[in-house]
């Protein structure tokens, strides 16, 4: 449970220092100010300036926040602080004080709170997320630069989350086009941060985080968040482990610059669970505590070492120079014995095996350029940047045999919990790969200011993306260049200042190699990029002070997918495609001061439009619920108690894309109490599935269906020192 920060002995640094810290510090505090009033001073100094001047006397400013679920600014979405209602697409930031009051620990907690975005199982070993329509395990970000490695990500270093939904490549580059998730994580800051969190609770959940943090100098300041928990879950012999540790350092050494720079390391260890299979079109009849497998020879392992440095500085008062640098090392491995179809008389399942080693190196360095200007009464903030990466990935898998000849093995439906002798070694098409990309991109964004009531904003970004691929077990070396041009144009129109409407045009590509461009062949290698078109409007409204209201309609168009020749089904050519139409509502923010809210509803049809190598024309996508609703509710009652209750609901959709088996509609009720017992101690209970409803929240395939968990009780006590 994240909290405030204590008031602390007052900074004291030269006025100048001062007032660029407030400039800095202003996006994160507009969107997340302190919860208690913190006080900035400027010390007394007598010494005249070069204009003779004085520097006037001690200044202190303080400012007081109210705890809230919204957010109002953002520089995600344009790579410049912009309003939320004046940024031409839908986005929904997650809040610290809602990851708080809600117990987040994943992607999962998080994107229930994001509409037109689904989890997915990803094979139980990975985040994968469906964004309006459209399956990605690489849409993921941390601070803008990607993050697309398969890992599991956790919340204990995560300021807020945004989503950013419908293509926005001009920002974030190729393989973006339902949308991205970007953490933006905690920084070091000159006010005192002292916090532990111990947590304990159903199945087996012990966690524990700390943060701690204060300026060091007066240029000077360090910040450490850290996390480890060691936790069974409702499904038997299952458990995660998990550490992190995160450093960050943030250097000031004049009005001018400011240099922050951090290194992340963490480890997830964990029983890789593939749910359970269908039978006769819906989820098996099965426990929902039951492993199907063996849970002794099932685990996923990822060890993430990740270091960034990023330099801001002020060349005039309307221009500035950021360069943000991110080197990363990614150890991944999994091994799972799984599920697969059951017979037809519903009494065996059968079960197969394998094992993949996906180690990764990233290298991303962004330098950014942005300057205001004014012709006359148009002003215009112009952004300018360069983009360059590199990523090299290792591929070796394996096949599990069974008695050391079988790749699969029938167990009894009833009992399918086993622990069987497996070989794992490498079949006749099992990947022993090496892939290079690099990308090169050069992108430039004007936003525009007509007049107080109308905005456009229009750029584009140039891509330049290799893959070199090597095949170990052939020799075969193949590669593959696309050069992408990727436009985004908007209108924000604006009849009363808190009130805009807005309308938006984006394409984004993703290459033939994929999400996660671990595989090429002679046949991929001659295929266009996939392309992404969205179109949609839209209107955000800050009702009051800090309660905002979001809608948005859509259109996303997919092309080039591929599927099989129908004159000659061995080979594969670009027909397939497809269409995601869609409404997006959101709520955030305060009701009053005691009531807080979160609120967020999608509707979405997201259709086959014309053959995939999968499914034919009017097939539904799967992971896609055609109506999502989500609703939080935190009423303070007295200082010392406030109380939550939620609700959450999620329309049947389909497991795979040949629609053949169905989860259905569920609905959940989440509670949680609140207690401060002193102003440095504080209690909070969570409860899922208040009324311990049966319910299956996703899947990754017919037969690897995730069950919801159990009514399910978390404790935690938070205490500053």
């Amino acid at each position: 449970m994240a909290s405030p920060a204590r008031p602390g002995p007052a900074a004291r640094l030269p006025l100048s220092l001062a007032c660029a810290l407030l400039t800095w510090t202003g996006i994160a505090s507009a969107q997340q100010p302190p919860q208690d009033s913190s006080a900035l001073t400027v010390p007394d100094t007598t010494t005249p300036s070069p204009s003779g001047v004085r520097v006037l006397k001690t200044l202190e400013v303080t400012a007081a926040r109210l705890r809230s679920y919204r957010g109002s600014l953002t520089s995600s979405a344009t790579r410049t602080p912009t309003l939320l209602r004046d940024v031409p697409q839908s986005v929904t930031v997650v809040s610290r004080d809602l990851i708080a009051d809600q117990n987040m620990q994943s992607m999962a907690d998080v994107t229930r709170y994001m509409p037109g975005v689904t989890i997915a199982q990803g094979e139980g070993n990975r985040d994968q997320a469906t964004i309006r329509g459209n399956g990605t395990s690489a849409g993921f970000f941390v601070n803008g630069v990607r993050d697309d490695v398969q890992y599991f990500r956790d919340l204990y270093n995560v300021e807020r989350v945004e989503a950013l939904n419908g293509g926005n490549a001009l920002i974030f580059g190729r393989g973006t086009g339902g949308g991205v998730i970007n953490r933006v994580t905690k920084e070091a800051g000159f006010t005192p941060v002292r916090e532990m969190t111990l947590e304990g609770g159903s199945y087996g959940t012990k966690r524990g985080t700390v943060d701690v943090g204060q300026g060091v100098s007066q240029t000077v300041a360090l910040r450490l968040n850290g996390v480890y928990e060691n936790s069974d879950v409702f499904r038997r012999d299952v458990n995660v482990e998990r550490y992190g540790v995160n450093p960050t350092l943030s250097f000031v050494p004049g009005a001018k610059t400011r240099i922050t720079a951090g290194y992340e390391h963490f480890y997830d260890h964990r029983t890789a669970d593939r749910g359970v299979p269908s039978f006769a079109g819906a989820p098996a009849p099965a426990n929902p505590r039951t492993f199907f497998g063996d849970p002794s020879q099932s685990y996923a392992d990822a060890r993430v070492s990740v270091g960034t440095m990023a330099i801001q500085h002020a060349i005039t008062p309307d221009v500035e120079l950021r360069n943000r640098t991110v080197y990363g090392y990614y150890d991944k491995f999994y091994q799972n014995v799984f599920p697969g179809a059951v017979d037809p008389t519903g009494t065996e399942v059968a079960l197969s095996a394998y094992n993949h080693a996906v180690p990764r190196w990233n290298a991303f360095n962004q330098t950014e350029l942005t300057w205001r200007a004014a012709t006359g009464s148009v002003t215009h903030t112009l952004l300018g940047g360069v983009e360059v990466g590199r990523q090299v990935t290792r591929n070796f898998r394996n096949t599990g045999f069974f008695g050391d000849t079988q790749t699969s093995v029938a167990v009894p439906l009833a009992d399918p919990t086993v622990s069987a002798p497996v070989t794992f070694r490498q079949s006749a098409t099992d990947a022993d790969n090496r892939t290079r990309a690099t990308t090169l991109s050069v992108y430039a964004q004007d936003q525009v200011a007509l007049t107080s009531y109308l905005q456009l904003i229009a750029g584009a970004r140039v891509e330049r993306f290799d893959i070199d691929f090597h095949n170990f077990r052939s020799g075969d070396d193949l590669s593959r260049t696309d050069d992408i041009v990727s436009p985004r144009t908007g209108v924000v129109i604006k009849p009363v200042e808190p009130l805009s409407f807005y309308g938006s045009y984006s394409v984004s590509y993703l290459p033939s190699s994929g999400d996660q461009f671990t595989t090429l062949t002679a046949t991929t290698e001659t295929l266009e990029p996939e392309k992404f078109t969205n179109y949609e409007v839209g209107a955000k409204w800050d009702v009051i002070d800090d309660l905002s209201l979001t809608t948005a309609v859509y259109r996303l168009d997919r092309t080039n997918t591929t599927a099989p020749d129908p004159a000659d089904p061995s080979r594969v050519v670009q027909t397939g495609s497809q269409r995601t139409k869609g409404f997006e509502l959101g709520a955030m923010g305060n009701v009053t001061p005691a009531w807080q809210v979160a609120a967020g509803y999608a509707n979405q049809d997201a259709y086959v439009t014309s053959r995939t190598a999968s499914a034919v024309p009017e097939a539904k996508v799967p992971l896609v619920p055609r109506n999502t609703l989500s609703l939080w509710n935190r009423y303070q009652i007295v200082p010392a108690l406030g109380l939550g209750l939620g609700v959450i609901y999620q329309d049947r959709m389909f497991a795979a894309i040949d629609d053949a088996v169905t989860l259905p509609s569920f609905t959940r009720f989440d509670g949680a109490a609140f207690l401060t017992i002193r102003r440095d101690l504080r209690a909070q209970v969570n409860v899922e599935n208040v009324f311990d409803r049966k319910y299956f929240v996703t899947s990754n395939s017919n037969n690897n269906i995730s069950p919801g968990s159990p009514r399910a009780v978390r404790v935690s006590i938070a205490a500053g020192f």
